[in-house]
């Protein structure tokens, strides 16, 4: 899985990726910092299984501390993105391109007001923040109908000749952008386009099936960053607009809290709502850490790991769960405890599960075993999160 860190110049996602994955880079307040992509890892919160059957756990990937699973998710954090990108503008082709492989979008806004969709700083509340949301999803839906439409009058008139299905036409068109033909289907349907005069839809159709499409495969998540130095009044404006689409994030404070942490000055896990002083530091930073324990009070995280996960479990509908091969122990051949967390979509049966952990499992599954509960689990059950999961193969 890979999640896209996008926005405009200077809404603070260089902060974000770095607050996320504790990646260095360039953080500067002057337009396109980011030429290249910054690529990391995240980490998604979950209750661990081990504190059932032992006092630790041995992850191969991510970390355990105190009994919370951090399961990792690949992070890549794009240049920014200015009107008129899908034209060129800016550094507009290679931003989108960039993207082509994220399978959700975590859309880095400046709710503080600060500077220009273009990414000129001012003065907070200078901006609307608003603005961001509305423009970033038409250039990426603009994007998406550059590549449907190229070729479009040439190639469909010779759809119902060769007896092809339309879904199959435009899922051919978008397979480099990782969109699935289900997808695409469904994306027909909610859009309502004429299906029985497509070599004659009008650019607002193209628009309109596109915009339909990016919302079905790249969901995306609002993190409203910089809230720290916002107003309430912007704060409250986007959260009662975009609902459970958005998180309000300050990278700075988790940034921070991060580098407080790493120096033992505080004692702090990523997405927790306090942390606890370690020893003696001088006034600067203790008044530093007691305005982003005054925030936290408030906001109760820095959201920032609130956004991946909301974005992950709620909008990509995935799952962790952890295969073992003893169910008793919960441990591997080798025994190791809970060794790997694996996320697989809701629905997934546990076929699915045994061809997510190895070819060769999913092609001798014979059954599966509940090792909470010790049961065997037929092929129509669907894993829930935080399942532990024994598959049983020929071989």
């Amino acid at each position: 899985m890979e999640i896209g860190i996008v926005g405009k110049p200077n809404a603070g996602k260089s902060t974000f990726f770095s607050a996320l994955t504790e990646v260095p880079v360039e953080i500067a307040s002057y337009p396109f910092t980011t030429i290249e992509p910054n690529r990391g890892v995240g980490y998604i919160p979950i209750k661990c299984p081990h504190i059932d059957v032992s006092d630790h756990c041995n992850p191969r990937a991510g970390y355990c501390k105190n009994g919370i699973r951090y399961v990792p998710v690949e992070i890549i954090d794009v240049a920014g993105l200015v009107p008129g990108a899908h034209e060129g503008k800016g550094l507009g082709n290679k931003f989108l391109d960039d993207l082509r492989k994220a399978d959700g979008l975590i859309h880095v806004i400046d709710l503080s007001g600060s500077s220009s969709l273009t990414g000129e700083i001012k003065s907070p509340g200078t901006y609307d923040p608003d603005k961001e949301v509305q423009y970033l999803i038409d250039e990426l839906a603009y994007w998406v109908e550059g590549i449907i439409e190229r070729g479009w009058k040439r190639s469909s008139r010779g759809i119902a000749l060769e007896g092809k299905k339309i879904e199959d036409f435009i899922a051919e068109k978008v397979a480099g952008l990782g969109i699935s033909r289900e997808e695409v289907i469904s994306a027909l349907r909610e859009s309502s386009v004429d299906l029985n005069n497509i070599d004659n839809w009008s650019k607002e159709m193209f628009f309109i099936f596109s915009r339909t499409l990016l919302e079905k495969s790249k969901p995306i998540i609002i993190a409203g960053n910089k809230a720290d130095i916002s107003s309430e009044k912007n704060i409250d404006f986007i959260k009662s607009k975009y609902g459970n689409k958005v998180v309000i994030t300050s990278g700075d404070y988790e940034l921070t809290l991060k580098k407080a942490a790493k120096h033992n000055l505080i004692d702090y896990s990523a997405g927790a709502s306090v942390f606890q002083y370690v020893k003696e530091m001088n006034p600067s930073q203790k008044m530093a850490l007691e305005k982003i324990e005054k925030y936290l009070g408030i906001h109760k995280s820095t959201g920032i790991e609130k956004a991946l996960t909301k974005l992950v479990f709620d909008l990509l509908h995935y799952v962790v769960i952890f295969p073992v091969q003893d169910e008793g122990k919960y441990t591997d051949g080798s025994g190791n405890i809970l060794p790997d967390a694996i996320l697989v979509k809701q629905g997934a049966t546990p076929r699915d599960i045994a061809y997510k952990v190895h070819t060769d499992l999913g092609d001798n599954f014979i059954k599966a075993i509940n090792a909470k509960t010790g049961m065997v689990i037929g092929h129509n059950y669907t894993a829930t999160m935080g399942d532990v999961i024994k598959i049983v193969s020929k071989n």
